[in-house]
């Protein structure tokens, strides 16, 4: 017997789907955003399946879990192509964005190797 996960009448069967790494985006904190004080990084997972892929934040090569700065997550929206994408966000005082080097988005799902994107702060435009 088969399961099928059901959405909006659309159908997926995750034998013959498979499982798709996800694509992962680091965008950086605005320069409006900054002058206000604050900096929001975002990383966009997109078209990957399962929806139970984790994604985590690793600045400057330390796992932000327990640090202080706040982390969300969006759960999982099908799109039409029967792939999920979803995002997590990273928000920090301005002040400290300045000191960081790098910022890593981790996506990790079960044992598969994890799939990262690292966006370094001193590439970022300053405009």
């Amino acid at each position: 017997m088969c399961s099928f996960e059901c959405y909006l009448f659309l159908c997926v069967d995750p034998f013959k789907m498979g499982d798709v790494r996800p694509t992962l985006t680091v965008l950086a904190p605005s320069s409006k955003e900054l002058e206000q004080g604050n900096a929001t990084l975002t990383c966009l997972a997109n078209k990957g399946f399962p929806s139970d892929w984790s994604l985590s934040w690793i600045v400057d090569g330390r796992r932000c879990s327990g640090i202080g700065w706040e982390v969300s997550r969006s759960p999982g929206a099908l799109q039409t192509d029967r792939l999920y994408s979803w995002s997590s966000t990273l928000m920090l005082p301005a002040d400290q964005w300045e000191k960081v080097g790098s910022v890593t988005c981790e996506a990790t799902r079960g044992s598969d190797t994890p799939l990262s994107e690292t966006l370094r702060r001193d590439q970022c435009s300053q405009s």
